[in-house]
């Protein structure tokens, strides 16, 4: 009966401020709480409306009986019982809500009910908070990596043949200048002749077998089995050593030793599969020899959150704080027979910023030394950052 209440509240004080167009956002437990983070059954709630609208939103629920407002010199807060619950309603002076990039909307009994999004209290250091979201994030990365493990098992194979052809061939390549295939970062790992190097999300192989050429005693980490069966085929063709590990990166510390990696690497469309960064910082962290290099080589978010470019126009057309999981389609769609890519599984991505990259893997005891922005060579793109290199050592 108590969570019947307070989601009939919720609707309620939402539906109200809806219809009289005063911006709100549920903040604290209410938010987390209506995203569907597990926490203790509660009799109050908070939310915060836009300050110039202090007065309209106390007349709007005088019949109530608030409280006095009390001011401060930064914020104003009042509250009331509604419904057996206590609400307080609070405003911070000359501060917009709806450019808040953390407030989102949720989707409750059909309708869009206002919250600051959990990803904000990564930030607030409000502990009590942090082992339920981090226990929500996990149950939900769990059921998105599944759904993209089944994605990168479906005819990959395949597409690897249609897109770079026969193994034999393709070593052959990679043999006459295995440096160019680990262009830009390669000049960050220096001699890897004779180090460990773990290859996380290591998809086909291809980096892994020209790291193992240049004398690099390799791992790659990838849940995907045709992956692995194309890069066992280029190890097999290019006389190389390469141990292929079928497995979550979240899971891979059952299967390596820890403190043994020298060098980790991950490449190219990666972190858009986690919906939280820290359990991955964290595995890199303890596969990390003391003083080993993590390189992070990614697209930059400007150009995957913020620009969408035809030709030579560009335009603003995304949100870089965008906090969303998006579907979309696997990688690999585009190389499979076109009567084959609609029935293809879809997967499940969240883009980040680079601040929001940072701050996940620091926290983590990973020093990061170097952050270079590289920009797009296309000749109608310059000035437009394409991808970027951040060299973290572990402490």
């Amino acid at each position: 009966m108590e969570q019947v209440n307070y989601w009939n509240v919720v609707d309620e004080l939402a539906e109200v401020l809806t219809q009289v167009n005063i911006p709100y956002q549920f903040i604290g437990s209410a938010a987390l709480r209506i995203q569907g983070v597990g926490l203790p059954p509660e009799n109050k709630m908070e939310i915060l409306f836009q300050w110039d609208l202090l007065e309209n939103t106390y007349e709007l629920f005088k019949k109530h009986n608030p409280t006095e407002i009390q001011k401060s010199a930064s914020e104003a807060r009042f509250s009331f019982v509604f419904k057996s619950l206590e609400v307080t309603f609070m405003c911070y002076f000359n501060t917009t809500i709806k450019t808040d990039p953390y407030r989102i909307p949720v989707k409750l009994k059909g309708k869009e009910i206002w919250c600051r999004s959990l990803y904000s209290y990564e930030y607030s250091y409000k502990l009590e908070f942090v082992k339920p979201i981090r226990k929500f994030l996990g149950s939900k990365q769990q059921e998105m990596s599944t759904d993209n493990e089944t994605a990168w098992n479906q005819n990959n194979y395949l597409a690897l043949l249609n897109r770079y052809g026969n193994p034999t061939d393709i070593v052959e390549k990679i043999k006459e200048n295995p440096k160019w295939r680990l262009h830009p970062f390669y000049k960050y790992m220096s001699d890897i002749n004779g180090k460990s190097v773990v290859h996380l999300m290591g998809s086909n192989g291809i980096k892994g077998i020209a790291m193992a050429l240049l004398g690099g005693d390799v791992t790659v980490v990838d849940f995907s089995k045709e992956n692995e069966r194309f890069a066992m085929e280029l190890a097999e063709a290019a006389n190389v050593s390469l141990n292929y590990v079928v497995e979550d990166v979240l899971r891979v510390q059952d299967k390596l030793p820890g403190e043994s990696a020298d060098i980790i690497l991950m490449e190219l469309g990666v972190l858009h599969y986690f919906i939280d960064l820290t359990p991955l910082a964290s595995v890199i962290s303890k596969l990390l020899k003391a003083g080993g290099t993590f390189i992070l080589h990614e697209f930059h978010p400007v150009s995957t959150k913020l620009i969408t470019s035809a030709g030579k126009k560009h335009k603003v057309t995304g949100n870089y704080f965008d906090l969303s999981i998006k579907e979309g389609n696997v990688a690999f769609t585009k190389h499979m027979p076109t009567e084959e890519q609609s029935s293809l599984t879809k997967v499940y991505q969240r883009q980040w910023t680079l601040g929001e990259i940072i701050t996940s893997f620091a926290r983590e005891g990973l020093y990061v030394e170097i952050l270079e922005e590289e920009p797009n060579h296309k000749l109608h793109d310059i000035g437009l950052p394409k991808t970027f290199t951040m060299v973290a050592r572990k402490r």
